[in-house]
């Protein structure tokens, strides 16, 4: 049996490491390693294409360990904060937390093997340049896997892109995947050469031409497409004055230790309640000059609406306390009031049934009700496969929240406000849901304190990004630790305040109306890569059995 030469081993490692450079490593990405999206996935490509001094092509199961291979290293490194959060906050032991990030990566490496296995499959059956061109089809269809299947679409490739003013032109048409996609492609681009035509060809190698050009001729029209998309897209944008956002928003950094961190912690539901308040009546940072130069937001406007993160404050839904002061804290605001706490609705063998909600609160200080969070984090909210990780100790303890059923959108004084909880953030196909039931403006609520200072709330804040340009919606976004932010509807972050400090800041923001092509239809654009991926290994396999027809 033929082995892998250790040059192969070597690319597909090469490329994990430039895969992570161009997201978040400790803290925000300079545009300089952005750069690497385009070339990251190139050694790989240049393995996986490799033929031998005969001719012949990988084995599909070496394509898939190349692939495999890749991806549990990107995955350690670009996810090495799942070992943090375990060990320091978690207060799990160092072997099995690293026990947990080797697990987690192994089973996510599975990805990138089938990216692999996939180009593998169409390497038997088609010409060099012509899997290159099948390449982005592949790259979003396994994208889009990783989404629906195991519900961890984690960085994206396409997420690189945020900060490209010419390409996020595609999220609001495609969504994120549109840009992986671009992405994808560029990396292709480097390896296609010109190949030189052949005279007296025959029927079968005529076949395969016409294949050739049924590739090309879908990838040319797909790239110039998604170009043209962008371009128009980025001209318009160019000759639309900025939209004005008179509407002023309040929004609060609680600070509060999570975990092993909150040991010994002696502030008590009362104190926090009147120090969050007293923040939230009398912002620690105001709007700028020039927010009110741009968007005509006046320092010193009372706020529409108060925000408080999702943090381990241990309110409940239901209780009176809670009750009395966030509805006096509306009325003295006369603002609405949204609060991150705990609904226990009933019991289940015994235990009680949890939610983790946001409850929402109208500015004459009634209740107006709460949205239940419908994706829960694994290993942090709730556990799957609970006993294959009965080494994981206590942070396996008491995890009882159960999803939400629906999505909820407030409404005060005529406009809707849809609010969604921390892990959401990264499923744009369900949050799109939101403008679709009439938001005007979405509010993200987080803790981001279980990352500590790695690459995570970063990471993070991207994906919140991209939601915002998808949806063509400002983002409020309050979070426990930090990246507190206001995000306008083209992805930019328009204030935020320093991390780690307990703070709260009044910032600019506007309510939409419009309703994207993505907002409508959601991941058309990855469901059409994979029906092309499908296509591809189809009528490669029959091609590939006419050809051997022909030659008998």
């Amino acid at each position: 049996m033929r082995s892998i030469p250790m040059r192969l081993w070597v690319l597909a490692l090469l490329s994990a490491l430039l895969q992570i450079l161009p997201f978040p490593i400790a803290g925000p990405v300079p545009m300089w390693r952005r750069l690497f999206c385009w070339f990251c996935l190139t050694p790989l490509l240049v393995a996986l294409l490799y033929r031998d001094g005969e001719g012949r092509p990988l084995r599909l199961r070496q394509g898939a360990l190349l692939g495999y291979a890749q991806g549990v290293l990107w995955y350690a490194g670009n996810c090495y904060w799942i070992y943090r959060t375990m060990h320091l906050y978690g207060d799990i032991p160092r072997v099995p937390s690293l026990g947990i990030l080797f697990l987690f990566a192994l089973y996510l490496g599975l990805y990138p093997a089938l990216f692999g296995f996939l180009v593998a499959v169409l390497g038997r059956r088609y010409s060099r340049n012509q899997v290159l061109c099948a390449v982005p089809f592949l790259w979003v269809a396994v994208e889009l896997a990783r989404g629906r299947i195991t519900g961890f679409p984690w960085d994206l490739l396409g997420y690189t892109q945020i900060d490209n003013p010419l390409f996020t032109r595609l999220a609001p048409w495609t969504g994120v995947m549109g840009l992986s996609f671009v992405a994808a492609a560029g990396n292709a681009l480097w390896l296609l050469r010109p190949e030189a035509a052949r005279r007296g060809v025959g029927s079968g190698e005529r076949a395969k031409r016409g294949l050739d050009a049924w590739i090309r001729f879908s990838g040319v029209v797909v790239a110039a497409g998604l170009v043209a998309v962008a371009m128009m897209e980025t001209m318009r944008g160019a000759g639309k004055a900025a939209e004005p956002a008179p509407q002023v928003a309040t929004l609060l950094q609680e600070n509060l230790s999570v975990g092993s961190e909150a040991a010994g912690e002696s502030e008590s539901k009362e104190q926090m309640l009147a120090s969050f308040s007293e923040l939230s009546l009398r912002p620690t940072f105001s709007i700028t000059e020039r927010e009110q130069r741009l968007y005509g937001a006046r320092p010193g406007e009372s706020s529409r609406v108060i925000i408080w993160p999702e943090a381990p404050t241990d309110f409940v839904d239901t209780d009176p306390v809670l009750r009395r002061a966030m509805g006096k804290l509306a009325v003295e605001a006369r603002a609405a009031v949204i609060v991150n706490d705990v609904t226990v609705a009933g019991y289940a063998n015994g235990e009680p049934k949890l939610y983790n909600s946001a409850s929402f609160f109208r500015p004459d200080g009634s209740y107006a009700g709460r949205y239940d969070k419908m994706h829960l984090v694994p290993f942090g909210e709730y556990v799957p496969y609970k006993p294959l990780f009965f080494f994981a100790g206590s942070l396996l303890d008491g995890l009882l929240f159960v999803p939400g059923v629906h999505r909820s959108v407030f409404e005060v004084g005529g406009k809707e406000y849809g609010v969604f909880i921390c892990y959401e953030s990264i499923f744009g196909d369900e949050l799109r849901h939101f403008p679709m039931e009439g938001a005007q403006v979405l509010v993200n609520i987080s803790d981001d304190g279980w990352y500590g200072d790695t690459s995570a709330p970063w990471e993070h804040l991207d994906m919140v990004r991209m939601r915002a340009i998808e949806d063509d919606r400002w983002v409020l976004r309050a979070t426990n630790t930090g990246v507190t932010a206001v995000i306008d509807p083209e992805g930019r972050v328009v204030r935020t305040i320093p991390r780690h400090i307990r703070a709260s800041v009044q910032v600019p923001f506007g309510f939409c109306s419009d309703v994207t092509f993505y907002s409508r239809h959601g991941d058309w654009f990855a469901w059409i890569c994979v029906v092309m991926s499908c296509m591809l290994v189809v009528a490669g396999e029959r091609g590939e059995r006419r050809i051997s027809r022909k030659a008998m």
